[in-house]
């Protein structure tokens, strides 16, 4: 395709050349044909070395075709080489990748390998302290078959000294025998005393109970909410004020704030021997309270009403307060109840305080003086049931009060109280 549009090129070019130079020699050819041999030849001579020139470049043309047609065919070959050399590099490459793995299963059993080594390093420890341990045992099992030996003639001797103990044995046997048959005649014996000794309890508690009513020491035998007489060792006979309402039967109360205007601002004397009104706020007295407590144990029930209408209640086990003398020390017992927090437990073991006596442990001044109250003080109160009606009147500062009931009575369950 190439050689043809060569060569229809050379024709062209040498149809205009021989135009070009027969064109202004035309009219003198054509009036003399005698010159028309000398154009030709002149023409011929003119184009000559262009011709020649054409057949050089139509020479270096097919050359040069010749030369692509080679080029073509290395191009051909080169790409036969390039598609091997990605082969080669492919298959290369999967060489590396497989390698890599053999590279790292060499690295992963070299580790075993070293794991393997330090497990054997360890066993061999182990089997060189069991060894020395071995021959240690071997030492102690030769003094221990010594021993043994010696055992065996130790057990020759326990064994007769072992028929002699059966015999003791059988002889303690059957004494004990005996002595089996005297304990069931002294448990029978035991059985029929308790029987009596309940049968007395019984007895002693319908007399005590009768005694109560003849003499009474508490609130217990009357079934009402009034006053009562009392007849108590040391005090005599004294007026109460029973309640059955506020927590059921038996409570006498000792202290009652009710809205009344008494005024708790009272001398020792005072509190000592109790003041007040039974049907308004009154103090039934220390020495009487003593007196009833120490006769039997005593539980303590609290009665609150806040500013707000709500009420509250405070209880401890074991109340009383000791003599005189001791100041009238103040011990509880256990709390509980439905108010927050136990506050009567900051006055535990504190002696009364009145104005006239100070008992307190606050060094800067006498508390019943300030709160204007007798009370069982320490470094003053977190409760103080006897002061002024306003914002001394609380359990705890944060709950200001109303009303407050402090009743006794003996430490007995409900129905015991009531039967």
């Amino acid at each position: 395709m190439s050689r043809l549009i060569i060569n229809a090129v050379l024709l062209l070019i040498v149809h205009e050349i021989y135009s070009l130079a027969t064109a202004p020699g035309q009219e003198t050819c054509e009036s003399d044909r005698e010159m028309e041999k000398k154009c030709r030849i002149h023409n011929y001579k003119t184009v000559k070395p262009l011709l020649d020139y054409f057949r050089q470049v139509r020479n270096e043309l097919e050359q040069s075709e010749s030369k692509e047609n080679k080029l073509n065919e290395l191009n051909s070959d080169l790409m036969e080489k390039y598609h091997e050399i990605v082969r080669i590099h492919e298959k290369f490459m999967n060489e590396a990748a497989l390698l890599d793995e053999y590279k790292k299963k060499v690295l992963k059993g070299e580790v075993d390998l070293q794991l393997s080594q330090n497990k054997v390093e360890k066993l061999e420890s182990e089997i060189n302290s069991k060894q020395n341990i071995i021959v240690k045992l071997k030492g102690e099992l030769a003094d221990k078959s010594t021993n043994l030996e010696n055992c065996k003639l130790q057990f020759k001797n326990l064994n007769s000294s072992l028929i002699e103990k059966d015999e003791k044995i059988k002889r303690i046997t059957e004494n004990l025998q005996n002595n089996t048959e005297h304990q069931k005649t002294l448990k029978e014996q035991l059985e029929k005393s308790k029987t009596k000794l309940i049968n007395q309890d019984k007895d002693i508690q319908l007399c005590q109970s009768e005694i109560d009513k003849l003499s009474p020491t508490s609130c217990i035998p009357f079934g009402d909410s009034d006053v009562h007489q009392l007849n108590v060792s040391g005090v005599g006979f004294f007026d109460v004020l029973c309640d059955i309402k506020l927590a059921g039967p038996g409570w006498i109360v000792i202290q009652q704030r009710v809205g009344g205007n008494e005024s708790f601002n009272k001398n020792w004397a005072s509190y000592r021997k109790g003041f007040g009104s039974y049907k308004s706020d009154f103090f039934l007295g220390l020495e009487k309270i003593h007196r009833i407590t120490s006769l039997q144990r005593h539980e303590l029930y609290i009665h609150l009403v806040a500013l707000n209408g709500s009420t509250y209640n405070a209880r401890y086990d074991d109340f009383k307060i000791s003599d005189e003398h001791s100041g009238y020390k103040l011990s509880l017992g256990k709390f509980d109840g439905t108010i927050n927090g136990d506050a009567m437990r900051a006055g535990e073991k504190m002696k009364f305080t009145t104005f006239d006596r100070d008992n307190d442990i606050s060094d800067k001044s006498n508390c019943a003086v300030k709160y204007k109250s007798g009370w069982w003080h320490g470094l003053c109160y977190n409760c103080n049931l006897n002061a002024p009606y306003g914002p001394h009147l609380v359990w705890y500062k944060r709950n200001p009060l109303k009303e407050a009931k402090m009743l006794i009575r003996p430490k007995r369950s409900d129905e015991e109280v009531s039967n």
